[in-house]
């Protein structure tokens, strides 16, 4: 991001990882987006859900040193200057190493829709998890249907909070990406090359996970994985999958709720190909 080389090469030194070693379990960690970042002045300003939280249930105070993370995989040592009424104005001290590094793993979740909690479950897994984005979609037996746009948004709003709580928890400064919810037709049209594996993950006529993955030459640098509801997927969406050359496995012989299945894939596919060991 040219904002955060900016950001490094003015003012700020990276810090080692093992600078702060004793800090990376007791971060007070915030989120700013980039705009909040003013490198001439060599100060961030949190928004004010941030601020609140830093006020009143951290209860800060000025001279108190935090760490702020952009979204986008940066973090930085900050200072908290001083509040204000809907704001806090924090000085920048250095760069330092996120807690957790991003995975190499490129993971991408297409996930049908669940009812409430079981929907929020996976949003806050695959966030510590390591998955880079995840997709909602809208399958034959989906638990949910999306009523209207407004109902979109609702869901969105309440996902995105999930992503950043379980970041600001787990350590990562990448924000994992959730989209608004897809049909099923759309997903199959991702597009595949070279570095990018895309698997459907099935009850039924496909090849073990285990036995898949040994046959491959080459480790995937990017991976999609659809996942599907209680009900599973009917034979009309695996045989088009199929036809889009989506790659078809399975997991054995358990039977997995909707939810644990897409938590046990992203571990799975995390421990197979990324950085789960």
């Amino acid at each position: 991001m040219d904002f955060a080389g900016g950001l490094n090469e003015r003012f700020l030194c990276v810090a080692p990882l093992q600078r702060h070693s004793n800090e990376m379990t007791t971060r007070r960690r915030f989120y700013a987006a980039p705009p909040a970042f003013e490198p001439a002045d060599k100060i961030v300003t949190l928004g004010t859900d941030e601020t609140r939280h830093a006020r009143n249930v951290l209860r800060l105070k000025p001279g108190d040193d935090v760490y702020v993370f952009d979204g986008e995989g940066h973090e930085y040592r900050c200072r908290l200057a001083a509040f204000d009424h809907h704001a806090a104005r924090l000085d920048l001290i250095e760069t330092v190493e996120p807690a957790r590094p991003e995975s190499r793993l490129n993971l991408t979740l297409a996930v049908a829709l669940l009812k409430g909690e079981k929907f929020d479950l996976v949003v806050q897994k695959a966030t510590e998890l390591g998955a880079t984005r995840l997709i909602p979609i809208v399958t034959a037996r989906a638990d949910v249907r999306i009523r209207d746009e407004r109902d979109t948004e609702r869901k969105l709003v309440r996902w995105r909070r999930i992503v950043l709580e379980s970041i600001k928890q787990c350590g990562r400064a990448q924000l994992m990406k959730i989209d608004a919810p897809e049909m099923f037709e759309s997903v199959l049209t991702i597009p595949e090359d070279d570095d990018h594996l895309r698997l459907m993950f099935a009850e039924r006529d496909g090849s073990p996970l285990s036995k898949f993955a040994a046959g491959l030459s080459s480790r995937p640098e990017k991976l999609t994985a659809l996942i599907g509801s209680e009900g599973g997927w009917t034979d009309d969406e695996i045989s088009r999958a199929r036809e889009q050359d989506w790659k078809i496995v399975t997991l054995g012989g358990r039977t997995l709720r909707a939810e644990t299945a897409a938590i046990v894939i992203a571990a799975l596919l995390q421990h197979a190909f990324g950085d789960l060991v």
